[in-house]
């Protein structure tokens, strides 16, 4: 059986991420292939059980060591127990957001650095990595936009972090991806939904080709 496919969305808040996996997701499907759609944290009942704790912490919150075992945590059952089975059984996976969330939001934006998350992922989830990682940057008045729709004044412990910690987090997106240009493709997530969509299919397409 030929193995599937794994790709990635991520960027920093308000790119869109989950809007376009979920398109991406049902023209996958519309052309014959079998589609897992999951998010980080999350994707299993375990996995799911720790994004309530991470993006609505008990207490005083946790801190930047905490936060960083738990976002491992979860993708290790994550990815025991639906990423790599569905690969295995040779369906397309397509997550909202994967390793590089947390080495951008924990590493660089929690000063934990790139080796310590990188161990991490490696010890919890086999060093896995997508086949592709599509990074979404869209400018600050797209991405204030997009916020305002999106969360109607309320937002998460995570999303509600001071402008600095976003910045940084977002210019660490890019930063990757110009240092693993083999991995990772960079789309404007400017203009509309669907002219964002069609720039991910064209990016997309070599991975189509391969399938067949």
């Amino acid at each position: 059986m030929t193995r599937g496919k794994f790709i990635a969305f991520e960027g920093g808040e308000g790119m869109g991420k989950s809007t376009q996996a979920h398109l991406l997701a049902e023209y996958l499907r519309e052309h014959g292939q079998t589609v897992v759609l999951t998010r980080e944290p999350g994707g299993t009942p375990g996995a799911e059980a720790i994004r309530s704790l991470l993006l609505s912490p008990p207490g005083e919150g946790w801190t930047r060591e905490a936060e960083a075992l738990l976002f491992a945590a979860a993708r290790a059952d994550h990815v025991a127990r639906k990423i790599r089975p569905a690969i295995d059984d040779g369906h397309w996976v397509i997550c909202d957001r994967f390793l590089d969330s947390s080495r951008a939001y924990q590493g660089e934006g929690g000063d934990l650095g790139d080796g310590t998350i990188r161990q991490l992922h490696d010890i919890a989830s086999g060093g896995l990595l997508p086949h592709l990682t599509i990074v979404l940057n869209a400018g600050a008045d797209d991405v204030a936009h997009r916020l305002t729709e999106r969360d109607a004044g309320q937002t998460d412990a995570i999303g509600g972090r001071a402008e600095d910690y976003h910045k940084t987090v977002n210019a660490a997106f890019l930063d990757f991806a110009a240092a693993e240009p083999e991995r990772f493709v960079i789309i404007n997530g400017a203009g509309s939904i669907e002219d964002v969509h069609e720039r991910v299919l064209i990016a997309t397409e070599p991975l189509l080709k391969a399938k067949a």
